[in-house]
Order: structure tokens, then C-alpha cells, then sequence
């Protein structure tokens, strides 16, 4: 993993896919997250959607925009000096944890780890 200008990126066959975005605001007790699948994660999906503790695991998960590249991507605000527990769910039937998540945590409802980001 690289560190620029306090960015992390993750590397990914010489490739540099950054995966979580954080940007606090100074108005505001918020961190806007960018969440981003890389392609190879998503593995030929159509579709992405976000789930986690900000979205209280909804059966209607927030929806991610792909991009040309394959990679899907969302931002995201949720309040600062907390850690959230998230996963991507991909074509809506296969999870997915984030590859360069802060922390991972067991799941609660299944025998896999959630991914965790701390703002």
C-alpha cells in the first residue's frame, strides 16, 4: 500500500486503485467517503450497492455508479469519530468486503467478515 499526501492507495497489478476516499469537513462534524470497487473485485458485475450501519442493512442498499474503467464508485457522509461496518453487494446476491477496508470485523449474521472504515 502507498501513501500520498495522506491518501492511502491500494496497488493492484502496478495499477493504483484508491478504494477509500475521506474528506472531513470543517463546517460540519461529517466526512464525505468515497467508497470504490475495482473492477476486478466486482468481477464482471452489472450492478454494486453499498449496505452497512449507515444504511441499517436495508434490503434497499444504496446504489453505485460504475464507470467506464468497471470500477463502481458512491460518496458518502457520515459523522466523524465513528466506525461503520459496510459491504458491497454485487448484482444483488454476492457480497463482497472491500479489499483496503480500515478494519474487519466478524459478522454477526454469517460466518464472513464485514469491512470496516473509521472517519
Amino acid at each position: 500500500m502507498l501513501i500520498r499526501l495522506g491518501i492511502e492507495f491500494a496497488t493492484l497489478k502496478g495499477k493504483q486503485i484508491m478504494s477509500l476516499k475521506k474528506q472531513y469537513l470543517k463546517s460540519k462534524p461529517l466526512c464525505k467517503v468515497t467508497f470504490r470497487l475495482n473492477a476486478e473485485a466486482a468481477k464482471d458485475a452489472k450492478e454494486a450497492s453499498l449496505c452497512g450501519d449507515f444504511t441499517d442493512w436495508k434490503t434497499q442498499p444504496l446504489t453505485m455508479k460504475k464507470l467506464k474503467s468497471g470500477d463502481f464508485t458512491l460518496t458518502v457522509d457520515l459523522e466523524k469519530d465513528n466506525e461503520y461496518q459496510f459491504r458491497y453487494l454485487l448484482d444483488g446476491e454476492k457480497w463482497e468486503n472491500d479489499w483496503d477496508a480500515d478494519a474487519y470485523i466478524p459478522s454477526p449474521v454469517s460466518i464472513e467478515d464485514n469491512s470496516v472504515v473509521r472517519v
